[in-house]
């Protein structure tokens, strides 16, 4: 846990947070806050969980810190200190759910107690919130859609290790296990074309209903709909049942499926059925071969039931795999994972090498395939590929880039290397431009409020992520840039002008002067005066 401690006495600061053994209450980090302000600042940017505030300070109060917390987030625990057993302040305390109101000086017991009581409530809170019961409950009412997803995803190609997959379908409440499976694709046909609109989604949920309720008492039925349309069960068949004409059974059962469908939905169906095969790892063969056999035998016929045959025997070529594996080489170029986009290249041309290297079409479709992720990506940049490439694009021009997989390979790379160093000069770019916004807004705002969330309004960014690109590119926070800033202009206005210090404080953005004089004597050592006197 993180606790800040804020008072504009700096030695109740420092004494509180240095000399304690916070470290025996699980607190890992106690942050020191000489303001109200400060203090905002601090909880903009660091995961705060309990504030202990003394309630007097200047240009805001402990309570007014409180009501500005409470914005930002209500389960951050806050504890008041007070000079004066003052029943008012104890009162507001009390309505903005402090967990504690002591007097100075507190006792050890007293401040420790508080402190207890706060990591108590916290420690509850949040065991609620991330209950097991909870937890399995929201997990339940989800189980539909992760169910569907990591179907989808194992079609797909997605690989897992062994126990992920073990782990994932106990987790999910799946019977399904490591083993021999078969497929059942299903297209639904025209009849259901007037759902499209309107209830579809239902139409497919009932017929997974009847396939569940006439497959399932033989089998274990996993489905989900995949993205080209078809309805996609996985079965296996359940150990109570003997293996006796597995292949008779499922066809019979499809046969049934589609009787009752049309019996009782008025609409027909498709059904393709693969011959069995070991789950996880053939799967995604398996599922291709069965929509290829959709479009190359069943094409428009209606109402078949179909087994899958050996489709080696129909087609003597196959696809890439590694090139349409999720994630897509556009998705990684997008999310800047640029050594992950490298291995996807890599990997692809390996593929290539080992089963295409006769075939100039595959490597001419990976070819169009890299290059259009390219171009995508430059696009949405707002640039031109061949801006971005200069002589690199002739090669793709030309088409030399696919004549071999090897110039394949070496212009992939090279572009993703182009790709990588522009990325890397516009997010610097980026950055150096709000730190130049962020400096501009503070000179020409300092009288005003320039705290972390004005300044990350101004520029539209989270104060968080702010914050983070301000330390990045000029190595100091933004707090520490603000002080310093308003102290060199201190600096320069008691050398140079006859204004009171008072003015100076206000035109620097101090409204209450004595705690302007207070924070540069912290700073110089002296007080504005004695800065001022010094100076002639």
């Amino acid at each position: 846990m993180q606790m800040i401690i804020v008072d504009d006495e700096a030695h109740w600061v420092d004494n509180l947070s240095m000399h304690k053994p916070w470290h025996t209450l699980g607190i890992e980090h106690v942050h020191k806050a000489y303001s109200a302000h400060e203090a905002l600042q601090i909880i903009d940017t660091h995961p705060i969980d309990i504030v202990i505030s003394d309630i007097l300070m200047p240009e805001m109060t402990g309570i007014e810190l409180i009501e500005r917390i409470r914005i930002r987030d209500k389960k951050i625990k806050c504890i008041i200190l007070s000079g004066h057993s003052d029943f008012d302040f104890a009162k507001k305390a009390i309505q903005h759910h402090a967990v504690d109101y002591l007097l100075k000086p507190p006792t050890d017991e007293e401040l420790f107690g508080a402190v207890k009581s706060a990591i108590l409530q916290i420690n509850t809170e949040w065991e609620t919130i991330s209950s097991l019961e909870r937890t399995q409950y929201t997990l339940r009412e989800n189980l539909p859609i992760l169910r569907g997803q990591l179907l989808l995803d194992a079609l797909g190609g997605h690989r897992m290790p062994a126990d992920e997959w073990i782990r994932k379908l106990e987790n999910y409440g799946l019977s399904h296990k490591y083993g021999e499976c078969a497929l059942l694709l299903v297209r639904m046909e025209e009849e259901f074309g007037q759902y499209k609109n309107n209830g579809l989604p239902l139409m497919e949920y009932a017929i997974s209903n009847m396939a569940e309720e006439i497959i399932g008492e033989f089998m274990e039925v996993w489905g989900v709909k995949e993205e080209h349309g078809y309805l996609v069960f996985l079965l296996q068949l359940k150990d109570s049942v003997a293996d006796m004409g597995k292949e008779t059974i499922l066809e019979k059962l499809s046969v049934q499926l589609q009787y009752k469908v049309k019996q009782f939905l008025k609409g027909s169906l498709s059904i393709v059925i693969t011959e069995w095969f070991q789950f996880p790892e053939q799967l995604p063969a398996r599922f291709r071969q069965a929509s290829a056999y959709f479009r190359q035998i069943v094409g428009e016929e209606r109402e078949f039931v179909m087994r899958v045959g050996e489709l080696e025997q129909v087609t003597t070529l196959g696809p890439l795999d590694t090139l349409y594996l999720p994630p897509s080489l556009s998705n990684l170029l997008e999310s800047g994972r640029w050594d992950a986009a490298e291995e996807k290249l890599v990997a692809v041309c390996a593929e290539l090498d080992e089963k295409w290297s006769d075939s100039l079409e595959h490597c001419i479709e990976a070819g169009f395939v890299i290059s259009s992720s390219f171009s995508h990506l430059a696009h949405r940049n707002g640039h031109t590929l061949g801006k971005l490439l200069g002589t690199d694009i002739e090669p793709l021009q030309s088409g030399e880039a696919f004549a071999s997989i090897s110039k394949l390979r070496n212009w992939s790379l090279s572009v993703l290397g182009k790709l990588k160093k522009e990325s890397s000069n516009e997010i610097k770019d980026i950055r150096s431009l709000y730190v130049k916004k962020i400096q501009e807004f503070t000179d020409n705002n300092l009288h005003l409020d320039v705290s972390l969330r004005v300044l990350a309004d101004h520029v539209n960014l989270h104060p968080t992520h702010l914050s983070k690109i301000y330390k990045i590119e000029t190595g100091e926070g933004i707090s520490d840039y603000v002080s310093r800033l308003r102290m060199d202009r201190a600096c320069h206005k008691l050398k140079n002008s006859n204004k009171k210090v008072y003015e100076i404080s206000t035109e620097i953005g101090y409204m209450d002067p004595a705690y302007f004089i207070k924070v540069f004597k912290r700073q110089f050592g002296v007080t504005p005066q004695e800065y001022r006197d010094s100076t002639k």
